[in-house]
């Protein structure tokens, strides 16, 4: 595995701008619970019967999930499943996709789960199982370093354009404070962050780890992040079917394996430059009335 250079973002970089079949819930009774060491589910019956995990993932992700210069599948989301998977002794498949196909790909079964940085919200948990988070972040702003686009506080984003994708996470955000989102499809995180430094838009709103290094790939541009402005805290975890509550479980221990051992905190520094695995030790702005 190879620490992130700078020489990739230019042109693999994408941001993640995703900020990503449900069954009723039964009462528990006596004759219906069962303890942890019972507990199924047939998706992972599925996973042990052949033996292999197939993951969902972008590629494009920098550092979550992309391509080295050997053109090797990378990123501290991949290198978390590839351990897990090794773990549990199962062989790895990664199926790469659009964040938008993910979890349509999840609940059909086209894949047994995604991994690439996506957020844990109330909504999506109302839809899916995650596992504990692996990722501890927050949202920040590219903002044009030579008057932050004139936003002080989240409230000056009223007026204001913010490149985004329609549904994201983000460019919800933007909205709930009056913002105006432009949209770009799959685009690389290029025309992003020089719209908003030739000023077409004004603000790329977006996780702190994955604006840092995006950022710090355009350093002609009039940007940076801004310096003030830190809000919505996050956390990010493997999203996987709502009834996979034997997988979520085996999950779940391997994760707890790899944080006392060590190996989430290895790989976090090795991709993030910081110990991403842990929550962040300052105060981060929480946003009120947002349906997330």
């Amino acid at each position: 595995m190879k620490k992130v250079k700078l020489s990739l973002f230019i042109f693999m970089f994408i941001l993640l701008l995703a900020a990503c079949g449900t069954n009723e819930e039964t009462e528990e009774t006596p004759e219906n619970s069962k303890s942890n060491e019972t507990v199924s589910d047939e998706r992972w019956e599925s996973v042990q019967q052949s033996g292999e995990l197939v993951v969902g993932t972008s590629g494009t992700l920098i550092a979550a999930s992309y391509y080295d210069e050997q053109d090797e599948l990378t990123g501290y989301d991949v290198e978390i499943m590839k351990e897990i998977a090794k773990r549990l002794d199962l062989e790895i498949k990664f199926e790469i996709m659009g964040i938008d196909s993910m979890l349509p790909a999840v609940q059909s079964g086209r894949i047994d789960l995604a991994a690439n940085d996506i957020e844990i919200t109330d909504k999506r948990k109302g839809q899916f199982n995650f596992s504990e988070p692996y990722k501890y972040s927050y949202a920040t702003m590219a903002v044009r370093e030579s008057d932050n686009s004139g936003i002080e506080s989240l409230e000056d984003l009223e007026g204001k354009k913010a490149g985004g994708g329609a549904t994201t996470i983000y460019s919800q955000i933007a909205e709930h404070y009056g913002a105006e989102v432009v949209t770009y499809g799959n685009a690389p995180n290029e025309a992003y962050l020089s719209d908003v430094s030739n000023g077409r838009t004004d603000v790329v709103i977006n996780d702190y780890y994955l604006t840092k290094f995006g950022v710090a790939a355009f350093p002609d541009f009039d940007l940076h992040l801004h310096p003030t402005i830190k809000f919505h805290p996050s956390q990010q975890g493997v999203i996987m079917p709502k009834d996979a509550d034997k997988m979520t479980e085996e999950i779940n221990n391997v994760l707890q394996e790899m944080r006392e051992d060590g190996t989430l905190s290895e790989l976090a520094k090795e991709f993030y430059e910081e110990d991403a695995s842990v929550e962040p030790n300052e105060e981060i702005e929480e946003i009120d009335g947002l349906d997330l």
